[in-house]
């Protein structure tokens, strides 16, 4: 079943959606930068979303926001947090409810591991212990702990388009709508919020490719639009690992506390994409996606 949803007539946008759980480091930084410069390229508006229904370090939001303005990232609007928008997500999961596309699920992350996956099962897939309980099971479970929301999906993968990988299939399972602590999950939060808030173009580390089909499903479920992807390659370590706070200087402050500027950050990031780095606004004029790097950059160090 497909639902028919209202959009308001909006421009089109791209965004940046960090998580608050700590300091920005340089990949973060050079994602931020791209998502600007392919919005900008396309004469769309440029949002930023606080992604903080999981966990939030306190401070951590105002220093990110002073890091991506000290590099010369810009957004349009008032910044748009995630635990403001509770009714949206309740009332998305609501209307699947009333389609017969939800069920509650009971299992722990141990039971999911030693559960015998389902026949025909994609690899990592929900093996679907919770489908289908009779009543009485039900009853009993609710009695032992509390329930997580899964999508009752009808397919088991689906397929994107992404502007720098192309066609893109990827698992669908029951994933999880609503945690069993009550916090919605970032599949559901994330297409609500791209569609509520116009964003037509989503550019994110191509680490968050495979969850995509689950988000675009789930976007045809609720007759939301589908953005347009392009998941850019990350920012990684000597050793190929992906770039974290042990590998050293990787945040502005560090960097700052090494005798390295913002602005010598920005010019190495974008020298990093082949553009020149006086500014974000230079570089925009010679920003072609084509001409993007395809595989991860490893940090330099400065």
């Amino acid at each position: 079943m497909v639902f028919r949803h209202r959009l308001e007539d909006m421009s089109s946008a791209g965004r940046f959606a960090p998580s608050p759980s700590g300091e920005l480091h340089v990949g973060n930084l050079r994602t931020a930068m791209l998502a600007w410069l392919f919005a900008r390229s396309t004469g769309r508006r440029f949002l930023l979303r606080v992604e903080d229904l999981d966990r939030a370090r306190a401070g951590a939001e105002a220093k990110q926001l002073s890091d991506l303005e000290a590099i010369g990232v810009s957004w349009d609007g008032a910044v748009v947090r995630q635990t403001d928008r509770g009714p949206l997500y309740t009332e998305a999961i609501s209307r699947l409810a009333a389609a017969g596309l939800t069920y509650e699920c009971f299992c722990t992350r141990r039971e999911i591991q030693e559960a015998p996956s389902a026949p025909h099962a994609p690899q990592g897939a929900y093996p679907g212990t919770c489908r289908n309980l009779p009543t009485a099971e039900l009853e009993s479970r609710r009695s032992e702990r509390p329930a997580a929301v899964r999508l009752r999906s009808a397919v088991t993968e689906w397929a994107v388009e992404d502007t720098l990988h192309g066609v893109f299939t990827g698992v669908v399972d029951d994933f999880v709508l609503r945690r069993n602590d009550g916090v919605t999950a970032y599949n559901l939060a994330v297409v609500v919020d791209d569609a509520e808030q116009g964003i037509d173009q989503v550019v994110r580390g191509d680490d968050l490719l495979p969850s995509t089909p689950r988000q675009a499903y789930l976007a045809f479920l609720l007759n939301m639009p589908v953005p347009e992807y392009a998941h850019v390659p990350l920012v990684v370590n000597a050793d190929g690992a992906r770039l974290a706070k042990r590998d050293g200087a990787v945040t502005l402050a560090d960097l700052a506390s090494a005798g390295v500027p913002a602005d010598a950050v920005r010019r190495t990031i974008l020298d990093s994409l082949g553009l020149p780095g006086a500014s974000l606004d230079s570089a925009l004029s010679e920003f072609d996606p084509a001409a993007l790097p395809r595989q991860p950059w490893i940090w330099p160090g400065m």
